[in-house]
C-alpha cells in the first residue's frame, strides 16, 4: 500500500473537505491562539521585568497552567460554551501563555544591567529604558518563548479535532482513523509537522534578523559614567 497517494492525490486538495482548507483552517487557528497569549503574555511580562515584581507570581502561572490537561480543559470549554471554534481558540491561547509570559519577563530581568544603567544616565524615562533598551535585548528570549508558544499550539490544535465543528489538520487524521484509511491519518500527521517546522524556521530567521538591528549601543561616555 502506498501511504503517501492520499497525499500526493490533487483531488483530495480541493473542495469543502480537502487538506488545503484544513491547512489553512489549522494555520489561521494557532496564528488567533498564539496572538491572544502575546496580547495578554508579552505585556505582562514585560511589565514583571522592568518592575522586578511579581516574579513568583510568573512561575506560579507557568507551573500552573502546564499542569492542565489539554483534552480536559478542551472538553470543559466546550461544554460551558458551545461546539464552535472560539472556545477551542481560546484554550489553546491559554496553552500558549506560559512560554510568552516567562520568556519575556526572563528576557528582561537578564537584560544587561551596564546598557540600562547607561539608558538611565542619558536620561530616559522608565518607559524609553523598557522600550528601547530592555525589550530590544530581551527580543531573543522573546523569540525563542513564541517559537515554543507556536509548537504547542500547532501540536495540541490537533487534539481539537474532538471538538464537533472544529477543522483543522486534526480532521483528516481523525477521519482516517474512522474509516481505516491509514493514507489519511499518514496526510494529516506529515502536514501538521511540516507546518510546525515551516513556522519554527520563519520565527527563527525573525530572531536573527530583529537580534542584529535591535541591539542597543550606548555612548561609550555614557558607559564610562555609570561603571566609574
Amino acid at each position: 500500500m502506498n501511504f503517501f497517494s492520499y497525499l500526493l492525490d490533487p483531488s483530495h486538495w480541493s473542495g469543502s473537505d480537502g487538506l488545503g482548507l484544513h491547512v489553512a483552517q489549522h494555520l489561521l487557528y494557532s496564528l488567533i491562539a498564539v496572538a491572544i497569549a502575546a496580547l495578554i503574555g508579552i505585556p505582562i511580562g514585560m511589565l514583571i521585568g522592568h518592575t522586578r515584581r511579581g516574579n513568583f507570581l510568573v512561575i506560579a502561572l507557568a507551573n500552573s497552567f502546564r499542569a492542565i490537561p489539554t483534552f480536559g480543559l478542551l472538553i470543559l470549554v466546550v461544554l460551558l460554551t458551545d461546539t464552535s471554534w472560539i472556545p477551542v481558540v481560546c484554550v489553546l491561547g491559554v496553552l500558549a501563555l506560559p512560554p510568552l509570559l516567562t520568556s519575556t519577563a526572563t528576557g528582561i530581568l537578564q537584560a544587561d544591567q551596564q546598557a540600562v544603567h547607561a539608558a538611565r544616565a542619558m536620561g530616559m524615562s522608565p518607559g524609553q529604558v523598557l522600550g528601547r533598551v530592555e525589550m530590544p535585548l530581551a527580543t531573543p528570549l522573546v523569540i525563542s518563548g513564541l517559537r515554543s508558544a507556536t509548537l504547542q499550539v500547532i501540536a495540541t490544535a490537533t487534539v481539537g479535532a474532538y471538538v464537533p465543528g472544529f477543522g483543522g489538520l486534526g480532521r483528516p487524521i481523525m477521519d482516517g482513523l474512522r474509516n481505516g484509511d491509514y493514507g489519511q491519518v499518514l496526510a494529516g500527521a506529515i502536514l501538521v509537522a511540516g507546518l510546525a517546522i515551516l513556522l519554527d524556521l520563519v520565527l527563527s530567521l525573525i530572531g536573527r534578523v530583529t537580534g542584529r538591528h535591535l541591539r542597543f549601543k550606548p555612548p561609550r561616555s555614557a558607559v564610562v559614567e555609570t561603571t566609574s
